[in-house]
């Protein structure tokens, strides 16, 4: 099923052009199909968390916490420790 597109104009670098378009035939796909998918990943929702492979190991021991809850670090938590704050507006925010 076809779906519309709407034509525009992208001004880059020359250098750039040139980037992206390696890239696309690198991975054997036209410039623009290219553009769009990088520009679809670059702008999807994503979890809280980055997925994990399908292949990705997850030891018994973890397995056998089950599921929890995410809670929210106070704002004196946050303050505290900028790497915390930096992950939890990364990842945390749900």
């Amino acid at each position: 099923m076809e779906t519309t597109r709407i034509q525009t104009v992208l001004r880059l670098p020359p250098e750039l052009m040139e980037r992206v378009k390696r890239s696309a035939r690198k991975e054997k796909n036209s410039f623009n199909s290219y553009v769009e998918r990088v520009l679809d990943q670059a702008t999807a929702e994503t979890s809280a968390f980055p997925a994990l492979p399908p292949d990705f190991g997850i030891s018994d021991e973890i397995r056998s916490l089950g599921k929890f809850e995410l809670v929210a670090p106070s704002a004196e938590e946050l303050e505290a420790d900028p790497k915390l704050a930096y992950l939890w507006e990364k990842y945390g925010r749900i």
